[in-house]
C-alpha cells in the first residue's frame, strides 16, 4: 500500500488538534473495513463503518440524518429521524447497488448480531454516490461477499483514498475516494473526539479551495480533462463519543456544510449531500426497563462541536482527494490524482 498522505501533514486546515489516527475511528469502538472492485468493466465496491465493539442492536445508540440536499437514494434514514436511534452498522456503495448491499446488510445482521428471540424488524443505512463516470454501474457488481469481506476488513487504520465505495467516485474534477480526519475537543476538562468519514464525488475544479486559497483556478489552467459537471454527491458519517441527544447531533450534523464550503462546494442541482451521525455516549440496552439515565452536553457549549465538524469535514474531503490514484472514466478520459500535482499545491504555501 503506497504512503497515505495528510493534509494537515503539510497544511494546517483549522485550529483543533487531531486524534491520534487523525480518522473517524479515533471515536473508541469505531471501525471501519472496504471491498474494493477494480478490473475492465467495474471500479467500485462497498465500506462498512462499524459504530460499536458491541452488539449494536441491542445496544442502539443516539444518531440523527441531516439531508441538505436530498439528490440520493440512501435506506435507513426515515426511522432514524422518527426514532432517534442507530441499530445497525453503516454501508456505503454506488447508487445501484443500495439493494444489493442492503441485503448482503441483512444477511449478516440476521447471522450475527439478532438473536431468535429478539429479532423480526432491523434499520440499516444504506449511503450511496454514483460512480458512473468512471465505472459501469449498470453492471451492478457488488455482491454479499464483498459486503462481508469489508466487514472482515474492518479496523481502525483504514485505507483512504480509491477504495470501497469511494473506488470509482470523482471530486472537484479530480479522482475522488474515502477520506477521513478527526478533531479534539475538551468539555469541561475533558477531551472528546469527533470523527468524520466522507465519500466524495462532487465540486468543480475551479471551486476548489485549501485553506482559502483558489488552487482550482491555477490546477485547471495546467491540466486537460477537469470539466466534469458539479453533479454527484457528498456522505458525510459523523461518531463522536460526545454525550449528545439525538436532536443535539442534527445540530451539529448541519454545521458539515461548513467544510464543504471552505472546500469550494456550493451543493448543486444533481448533487445528494446527506449526512448521518451517531454518538457511542449513550447506550440504549435492550431490556424491560422503562427508564434510563442518560447524560448530554448542555447546548451553550456546541460552539466548539460545531467548529471541530467543519475542520473535520473540510480535511477528509481533502485527504480522500490526496490518496486517490489517477483513474480512465467511461469515455476513456484521465480522472487526474490531486496527489500527482501536490508539489504545486505547497508551492501556493510558500512564503
Amino acid at each position: 500500500m503506497e504512503k497515505q498522505i495528510k493534509i494537515s501533514d503539510y497544511i494546517k486546515t483549522g485550529s483543533l488538534p487531531t486524534g491520534k489516527l487523525n480518522k473517524i475511528t479515533d471515536v473508541k469502538g469505531v471501525r471501519v473495513g472496504h471491498s474494493t472492485i477494480k478490473n475492465a468493466e467495474n471500479y467500485t465496491g462497498v465500506t462498512v463503518i462499524l459504530p460499536s465493539e458491541n452488539n449494536i442492536y441491542t445496544n442502539k445508540l443516539e444518531a440523527a440524518a441531516y439531508v441538505l440536499n436530498g439528490f440520493g437514494k440512501s435506506t435507513g434514514l426515515v426511522q432514524i429521524e422518527e426514532l432517534g436511534l442507530l441499530e445497525a452498522p453503516i454501508a456505503l456503495t454506488n447508487t445501484l447497488n443500495v439493494g444489493k448491499v442492503l441485503d448482503g446488510m441483512l444477511d449478516y445482521v440476521i447471522d450475527n448480531l439478532a438473536s431468535d428471540d429478539v429479532f423480526c424488524s432491523i434499520n440499516i443505512p444504506v449511503l450511496e454516490c454514483n460512480d458512473s463516470l468512471i465505472n459501469n454501474i449498470r453492471k451492478r457488481a457488488v455482491e454479499t461477499k464483498h459486503v462481508y469481506e469489508a466487514i472482515e476488513n474492518a479496523c481502525e487504520n483504514f485505507e483512504e483514498g480509491d477504495v470501497g465505495a469511494g473506488t470509482g467516485t470523482k471530486c472537484h474534477g479530480f479522482k475522488g475516494g474515502i477520506g477521513s480526519a478527526s478533531r479534539i475537543v475538551e468539555l469541561d476538562g475533558k477531551e472528546y473526539t469527533v470523527g468524520i468519514l466522507v465519500q466524495t464525488n462532487h465540486g468543480h475544479c475551479e471551486d476548489l479551495r485549501i485553506d482559502g486559497k483558489k488552487v482550482g483556478l491555477k490546477l485547471k489552467e495546467r491540466i486537460d480533462e477537469l470539466n466534469y459537471a458539479e453533479k454527484g454527491s457528498v456522505i458525510v458519517i459523523m461518531a463522536t463519543d460526545i454525550p449528545m441527544s439525538n436532536r443535539q447531533i442534527k445540530r451539529v450534523l448541519k454545521r458539515v456544510d461548513i467544510g464543504l464550503i471552505r472546500n469550494g462546494s456550493y451543493t448543486s442541482h444533481g448533487s445528494g449531500e446527506v449526512f448521518l451521525g451517531f454518538s457511542t455516549a449513550n447506550v440504549h440496552t435492550s431490556d424491560s426497563k422503562a427508564f434510563f439515565t442518560t447524560t448530554y452536553v448542555k447546548d451553550d457549549f456546541l460552539n466548539i462541536v460545531f467548529k471541530a465538524i467543519g475542520e473535520a469535514t473540510e480535511e477528509a474531503v481533502l485527504n480522500a482527494m490526496l490518496n486517490a490514484h489517477e483513474a480512465k472514466t467511461i469515455q476513456g478520459k484521465t480522472c487526474h490524482s490531486l496527489r500527482d500535482y501536490f508539489d504545486l499545491i505547497l508551492e501556493e504555501f510558500k512564503e
